[in-house]
């Protein structure tokens, strides 16, 4: 993991990756809620990586694997029949390295990577925007956002695409279709460098 946000990020080819971009309180994780039942209803696999600004522990004190990982295991695994779990260790790092985190996803072949946070990093991105938060829209300034949700009109440049942040469906419709899209929305948009 690095420390920083890079300026360029070696989009793969497969899987698709989506940023969920916005400001906090907007609702990303009400909207990955959503979105997510209905987009394996399509028959997607979608994975999703979250970023968090605190720090943040999985495992319970007293367990073993707690008890491992304080020992210095790092990576810690634990696995049962029903899921798996790794914990590692980053007391070095001022930010998780994204990169890193899609390589470790990879693996497990979705379709879709879909992406909380990490609003700074270089991947294209879909923008929740909601006016009465009072903060200013950030798709004029990212050239990665490719399209922007939000409630009523919202300020957005041309050749941003504008989705109802209201309309479920609608939003699903996007979403699912990402993946065939991909090929083509590896780059930043040229209307803003």
């Amino acid at each position: 993991m690095t420390d920083g946000v890079p300026a360029t990020l070696a989009l793969p080819e497969s899987p698709a990756l989506l940023g969920i971009a916005a400001w906090s309180g907007t609702g990303k994780t009400t909207l990955l809620e959503q979105l997510l039942p209905a987009l394996r209803q399509r028959g997607l696999r979608v994975a999703v990586i979250k970023h968090a600004h605190h720090d943040f522990d999985v495992d319970q004190p007293g367990k073993d694997s707690h008890r491992l990982r304080q020992a210095g295991a790092t990576p810690m695994l634990v696995a049962s029949r029903a899921r798996i779990a790794m914990m590692l260790e980053t007391p070095d790092r001022e930010e998780a390295d994204l990169a890193q985190l899609i390589e470790m996803v990879r693996p497990q072949s979705p379709d879709l990577i879909l992406v909380e946070g990490f609003k700074a990093w270089p991947l294209p991105k879909l923008e929740l925007y909601r006016s009465e938060l009072g903060k200013p829209p950030r798709a004029a300034e990212d050239p990665w956002i490719k399209a922007v949700a939000a409630k009523g009109d919202a300020p957005h440049p041309p050749d941003v695409e504008r989705l109802d942040l209201d309309d479920l469906g609608a939003l699903v419709d996007w979403v699912a279709a990402w993946p065939l899209r991909w090929p083509d929305e590896r780059a930043p948009r040229t209307g803003k460098a």
